[in-house]
């Protein structure tokens, strides 16, 4: 099952009932030790997430038991793509007894189309921080007035989110990256969205699949990164389990300030052993220095 596919699920599962939010995204944390926007050597990451699609397999048996091997991993915080059928109460009763914390999930554009009022009607149950769109299916993007319509829509729904204290982020694959009649899709949604209330989740595997590089995106809107998919991938493309990849992620990492990123959330989309590829990705960023 592709990713629109497993939300679309999902979502019908839930039955609208998605998430609420009740924290001040600027109070979040994001580095331990050395932070300066050159970066500081010796710093660390003070908190690593995991995006639960990772471990899709594992929830669909048994979302307490899997979140408590992501605990066990390591783990800090996780990002929600669907609830498996569970209320957002006993999502949170569950996260509390992993010592978990979910600052944000992945919400169809459908979802936020159809049922805006029911996305943000789960009060605080959760505690999510940010509502993130994952994915714009082919038919949503073929031209840039399609991409402009999404930006005001995008406008639209980061301010009822601002409303109910939650931030709205939208997360990029390649084609945001393809031009279309010359122009950069994902220029034209930095450009034509308020930043105060649409922000970004910068997938490192896909922009780097793109040929594009994030620190130019970093340079050239700066504060726009809160959150950010740390996925590994080799020069051929392949995804891999994140360190054992050509992705230099401390060279990026140490512009964390510059890009505003406090959320460092691990992904895979197709792990061949997803408890091994926890293990070995969160080593490799509780190693890394900055």
């Amino acid at each position: 099952m592709n990713r629109r596919s497993f939300l679309a699920a999902s979502t019908a599962a839930l039955g609208g009932a998605w998430l609420a939010g009740c924290a001040d995204p600027a109070e979040e944390p994001g580095m331990d030790g050395a932070d300066d926007p050159a970066g500081g050597a010796g710093a660390t990451l003070e908190r690593i997430g995991l995006q639960l699609y990772t471990v899709r397999s594992l929830m669909e048996d048994d979302v307490a038991a899997t979140l408590a091997t992501v605990a066990e991993a390591g783990y800090d915080e996780v990002e929600f793509a669907g609830y498996f059928g569970h209320t957002p109460d006993a999502i949170r009763a569950m996260l509390d007894e992993a010592g978990l914390a979910a600052p944000a999930a992945h919400v169809p554009l459908e979802a936020l189309r159809e049922d805006l009022p029911g996305v943000l009607a789960a009060a605080g149950a959760v505690g999510h921080r940010y509502v993130v769109c994952p994915w714009l299916s082919e038919d949503d993007r073929q031209t840039i007035d399609q991409y402009r319509a999404h930006a005001a829509f995008f406008n639209e729904v980061g301010a009822a989110c601002a409303d109910a204290g939650v931030q709205f982020a939208y997360h990029n694959h390649e084609f945001e990256f393809v031009p279309v009649g010359g122009t950069i899709p994902y220029d034209v949604l930095l450009e034509e969205t308020d930043p105060d209330l649409v922000q970004m989740e910068l997938d490192l595997f896909w922009i780097t699949e793109a040929g594009r590089d994030p620190l130019d995106y970093f340079d050239r809107w700066p504060g726009r990164f809160p959150l950010c998919h740390v996925k590994d991938r080799m020069q051929d493309g392949a995804m891999v389990d994140v360190g054992q990849g050509a992705i230099d992620f401390a060279a990026i990492f140490a512009h964390r300030d510059h890009a505003g990123l406090r959320h460092f959330i691990v992904e895979h989309d197709n792990p061949d052993d997803p408890r091994r590829f926890l293990a070995n990705s969160y080593d490799h960023l509780a190693s890394l220095r900055i």
